[in-house]
């Protein structure tokens, strides 16, 4: 429309301009332009100014500090930005051939240019769904109060079939595609009948304040579904996923033996959207396949309407397979959105680049004399090699754009090392001051929480206030210390706190309790208080004194302790998020989270991959574990762990 009016207003200038040409005494060009003028001066405007007004609507808003935190996700474009979509339905359809492996880094470099161009392309060609089969079951009367959605449907040829209940034709029909309220029974009946002992599920009970699956197991105890009752045996929470077993046998036989049933819950999926990493995916792919006994019946796999989700969880997963066996990838189907897949595609490269890193604790010794030998081809090192991966993970200055702001650049120690958006900590608007929702922080996922660790600088003179604002708005109990506060005559942090007595930052009041020495740790007390809503708290800062600020720790045993000491702490004090800091926040601090991280991971599962967990952090901050020295000291904390405890862990 602006186009008409700038249409229309060039072709009155035309006759304006032939008008002057004519008598002064020509009324009717005088009557003309008299009137023509406003009017279209008026349209042109009312046009310019709609079209100034709808260009702002759709300018992406900045981080909004009332939300605090930015899912960890990526959700679905038409939410972020506008983007010109083609037709979902073409009437031809192109033919894509399978691609080789060795292609597949290429392939995804292509299709992801000009905004996923060629990747919207390929997706919009897939053939609608309803071409595959007849609906017959799922539409008929009594069974569609059973569909949570009218279009998400099981197709007559390949819908589980239940075992008639009383002679009740509808009770042989269960939509196997999700789990509600009213069919929780015909579900456990569905396990028992198909002899499953693997429930794969991908979605939260809610989502954005939505019921989106009906909770079908009790949280403790046991309790009866129908004909079956279901007992929980054992809980273990996981950063990205849940996983629950339960023991089931029906209640009227029994003489039947109980089985044993694994559910996977996959936590970190956001509704309309993907991960925003396949990491966590690709480990849980990997749990499913270890977990699921190889004479099993059927996987059970849910969503919320059995389509998005679960297409996606499938079609990975069968595509991982054809990568190793077949070395090739085809068509994509049974997918119900662009963003889903493009994500398989970009899981399966970073299968295809890095492949499976993770090690048993009694493989780790093999693989670092694997490590140390030079690598085919190459005059490095394995170790070198490995971590020369790593350095390629790209750096998202596209997702920097708070940090980048000149008022909070100058809030930076190093201006390279400053928290993405997405993950960045949030603290309070002050009122009527700008940016002062701002600190150089990043939450940082560990072993088995969300955001349980935040990342972050030694704080400058001018962010110290910041610093004990975070540490109190976020309910901090531990801050760890990697740094002296001068090295080699350079200030690398402000002291933050009192040698004694009280000092007072804003609104926090710090009081020093205690400070003492273990080792290589200082241990110091603090009473920090709130002077705006009265409340306080006891806050304890681990200060290690044992890592230079070039090169590594002497011995390992140090950090061991640390990271023992930080988590009995969090033990104790309820488990909020842990500040850890060096100087820039990022070299000591990434590997203290990252040894944190493994370690848990070895104690608990007697499982690491240091490769993957440093890729990660990478993901979550910029520059995270910093040197290749750095790297290499994880495994060899790593290794001295399991060395002095590996007769009580049973590792060996």
């Amino acid at each position: 429309m602006l186009s008409i009016g700038i249409a229309l207003l060039y072709f009155y200038i035309l006759f304006v301009i032939s008008g002057s040409t004519k008598s002064p005494d020509d009324d009717t060009g005088s009557l003309l332009t008299s009137v023509l003028v406003p009017l279209l001066v008026c349209f042109f405007l009312i046009l310019l100014g709609g079209y100034l007004l709808r260009s702002r609507k759709h300018r992406k808003a900045d981080v909004n500090s009332s939300d605090k935190k930015i899912p960890n996700g990526i959700l679905e474009e038409q939410e972020q930005q506008t983007v010109m979509l083609l037709s979902s339905s073409p009437t031809v359809y192109k033919k894509y051939f399978p691609i080789p492996v060795e292609n597949l880094e290429e392939e995804f470099r292509i299709r992801s240019a000009d905004d996923g161009k060629l990747f919207r392309e390929e997706y919009n060609s897939l053939p609608p769904g309803n071409l595959h089969g007849s609906l017959e079951t799922a539409n008929r009367e009594e069974n569609k109060e059973k569909n949570r959605y009218p279009n998400i449907l099981p197709y007559d040829h390949s819908r589980v079939i239940l075992t008639p209940v009383d002679g009740i034709s509808s009770s042989d029909y269960v939509n196997a595609s999700y789990i509600d309220q009213d069919t929780v029974n015909e579900f456990w009946r569905m396990i028992w009948e198909q002899k499953s002992a693997t429930i794969v599920m991908l979605t939260n009970l809610k989502e954005r304040k939505e019921d989106k699956c009906h909770q079908y197991w009790p949280d403790q105890g046991c309790w009866i579904y129908g004909n079956i009752r279901v007992a929980v045996e054992d809980v273990v929470v996981l950063v990205d996923y849940t996983i629950r077993k339960f023991c089931i046998q029906p209640v009227h036989d029994g003489c039947k033996a109980l089985r044993l049933i694994t559910q996977l819950h996959f936590t970190s999926w956001p509704d309309f959207g993907v991960p925003f990493t396949p990491i966590g995916m690709l480990k849980f792919l990997k749990k499913v396949k270890y977990v699921n006994p190889a004479h099993a019946g059927p996987i059970v796999v849910h969503c919320s309407a059995g389509v998005g989700r679960t297409g996606t969880f499938i079609v990975m997963r069968c595509h991982l397979y054809m990568m190793n066996e077949e070395r090739r990838l085809t068509y994509l189907t049974l997918l119900q959105k662009f963003m889903q897949y493009s994500f398989i595609y970009q899981a399966l490269l970073e299968y295809y680049l890095y492949g499976d890193t993770e090690l048993d604790v009694a493989s780790l010794e093999k693989h670092l004399q694997a490590l140390y030998s030079p690598a085919p081809h190459f005059d490095k090192i394995g170790l070198e090699q490995e971590f020369k991966k790593l350095t390629s993970v790209r750096i998202m200055k596209e997702n920097m754009r708070t940090g980048n702001l000149p008022a909070n650049m100058k809030k930076a120690r190093v201006i390279q090392i400053i928290p993405y958006d997405f993950n960045r900590v949030i603290l309070s608007m002050k009122r009527g001051e700008e940016y002062t929702d701002y600190i150089n922080a990043s939450f940082i996922d560990g072993y088995r929480q969300k955001d349980y660790f935040i990342a972050t600088q030694g704080p400058l003179p001018h962010t110290v206030e910041d610093f004990w604002r975070m540490v109190w708005e976020w309910k901090s109990h531990t801050i760890v210390i990697l740094t002296e506060l001068q090295e080699r005559e350079q200030e690398k942090c402000f002291q933050y706190w009192p040698l004694e007595g009280t000092v007072t930052h804003g609104e926090v009041n710090i009081e020093m309790k205690n400070d003492r020495l273990l080792d290589t740790i200082s241990m110091r007390d603090f009473v920090v208080t709130s002077s705006q809503d009265k409340q306080t708290r006891l806050v304890r800062q681990f200060h290690f004194h044992g890592w230079p600020e070039i090169g590594i720790p002497a011995e390992g045993k140090g950090m061991i302790d640390l990271i023992a000491a930080v988590q009995k702490q969090q033990q104790q004090t309820g488990n909020h998020p842990i500040v850890v800091h060096c100087s820039a926040g990022a070299g000591r601090t990434g590997t203290f989270i990252a040894l944190s991280n493994i370690l848990e991971r070895v104690k608990a599962e007697g499982l690491l991959d240091v490769f993957q967990t440093v890729k990660s952090l990478r993901m979550q901050r910029p520059h995270m574990v910093q040197t290749l020295e750095q790297y290499e000291f994880c495994y060899k904390v790593v290794q001295d762990f399991i060395d002095i405890f590996s007769d009580y862990a049973n590792f060996k």
